[in-house]
């Protein structure tokens, strides 16, 4: 029998997973660290991966496979990469296994002449290839993206939010300029964050990694953060300026218009499965699941109500009426017609999986040609004209997608506090959360010290931000700007 949902106040925890539990959108697998996604939560992925892989192809990329494993001396090409990853990385050593008394067991004699990592990212393998793509000004610039999964072997996972495998896109361009280079990271930037906010109703920051934070290898990374209804942070995506470090690694040459070999400048971006965690923490509530209607897999869930079979036929009828009419307009509409669960059941299983309209059909509708809707943000309940049904609806969804965002918009703005203080620093960590914005004097030591002290983290410059003059929230050092520090996922 399924339970009920723990609270938000009581357990946040309990609650988010509580919530991927009665959504039925993924399970802990029996391999340690990764998760099995049921079809209602790769329904989701699903619209994500072709929304933005469309926004992807608008801006001229193209997409490209690369394999899964990449060999140990290509990851080992440039230093700080493979530093950064190496307590993450799964090596693959042998290539058989064979049957012996006690079972089955690896065969000694089927041991790599070198071992090969299981891609953490792509940037190793795929750099190999492209220093053989690319040999003339005429081959720039490079702009391609993958749809993969990778490993990053985890010490400890949380369904969608940090998991051993996880599924994500990666783009990885190639240009002639460091200013090209550049242009590119802030657009692929701004992908990111128009996406989390038209399509998933989310409404991160837009801002620039400190050293520290930054990807390993990156000459600079940006990111967009946004912020959960606990207080804490969660980075949504991120896109990496990774300067000539790697072209110089990867012999990633060009011949330029005037004959002279020099380095190419690169770029990687990318958004993963997490973004689902935080679609997940960012809109639900007490009752399950809410899911912007961009997204939802299904948007209007139309539940018929009989009390015997003559009743039964006529409404039955007529809901399919409903549901072929709205989709004709391309509402992602479903009859739930079981005649074994009743309609309270269906209520709430339909409320706990997020779907944003509910549609109710009962002998007073079908006899008056109308139908109740209610939302699944605030419960409000519409009688609609059968008739007319489609563009109410289309009108509902719309509305739904604009109160989420708002709401989303709403609790970030609330839970953001500048503070000049460190005791007003901790004091904020400490009861509320949220973001802070708080002069920081950029030395790695007082980064450090803070996250040590506060489990709080420089999220982000944010792109907006305008130089002023202040001091160090932790040594009071001169300082010139206001970063995002928060606790995070």
């Amino acid at each position: 029998m399924r339970k009920n949902i723990s609270t938000r106040g009581q357990d946040y925890n309990q609650w988010y997973q509580d919530v991927i539990a009665l959504a039925d959108l993924a399970e802990n697998s029996f391999v340690r660290g990764c998760m099995v996604m049921k079809p209602n939560g790769y329904a989701i992925w699903e619209n994500i991966q072709h929304e933005l892989d469309r926004r992807i192809k608008e801006t001229g990329h193209k997409n490209v496979y690369f394999p899964l494993f990449v060999p140990l001396s290509s990851l080992a090409k440039e230093a700080e990469h493979v530093a950064g990853f190496a307590k993450e990385s799964a090596v693959v050593t042998h290539h058989r296994l064979m049957s012996t008394p006690q079972g089955i067991e690896v065969d000694p004699g089927s041991k790599l002449d070198e071992e090969v990592i299981i891609r953490p990212t792509s940037e190793a393998i795929m750099y190999q290839t492209f220093s053989k793509w690319i040999q003339s000004w005429r081959d720039l610039p490079l702009l391609v993206n993958q749809w993969a999964n990778v490993v990053r072997w985890e010490l400890r996972t949380k369904l969608f939010l940090r998991t051993t495998e996880f599924l994500w896109q990666e783009g990885h361009t190639v240009h002639a300029t460091q200013a090209e280079a550049q242009e590119e990271t802030l657009k692929m930037l701004e992908v990111y964050r128009s996406f989390a906010e038209e399509f998933l109703a989310m409404s991160p920051v837009a801002g620039q990694k400190s050293e520290a934070e930054k990807f390993p290898g990156a000459l600079k990374t940006y990111t967009i953060e946004a912020l959960m209804q606990d207080g804490k942070a969660l980075q949504a995506g991120t896109s990496h300026n990774l300067g000539d470090n790697f072209s110089k690694a990867f012999d990633i040459k060009y011949t330029d218009e005037n004959g002279t070999l020099t380095y190419a400048w690169q770029t990687s971006w990318g958004m993963s499965t997490r973004i689902i965690g935080g679609l997940i923490m960012t809109h639900s509530d007490d009752r399950g699941l809410v899911l912007p209607p961009k997204v939802a897999p299904v948007q209007v869930v139309i539940i018929p109500i009989w009390k015997d079979l003559e009743d039964m036929k006529g409404i039955l009828a007529f809901a399919e009426e409903v549901k072929q009419k709205l989709e004709k307009v391309g509402i992602r509409a479903e009859l739930d017609s079981r005649d074994y669960q009743t309609p309270g059941y269906k209520f709430n299983e339909w409320e706990k999986r997020g779907t944003p309209i509910r549609i109710e059909i009962g002998r007073i509708e079908l006899e008056n040609k109308e139908l109740k809707a209610v939302n699944r943000v605030d419960f409000e309940k519409k009688t609609l004209s059968a008739g007319d049904c489609s563009n109410d609806i289309l009108e509902m969804l719309k509305n739904i997608q604009q109160q989420l965002l708002a709401n989303a918009k709403s609790n970030r703005e609330k839970n953001t506090n500048s503070v000049d203080s460190y005791e007003e620093f901790k004091t904020i960590l400490e009861t509320k959360k949220g973001f802070i914005k708080a002069f920081w004097c950029q030395d790695p030591k007082c980064e450090e010290i803070i996250k040590q002290e506060t489990k709080a983290t420089t999220r982000c410059l944010p792109l907006e931000t305008v130089e002023e003059s202040g001091k160090c929230v932790y040594c009071g050092k001169s300082a010139n700007h206001r970063w995002l520090f928060a606790q995070s996922y």
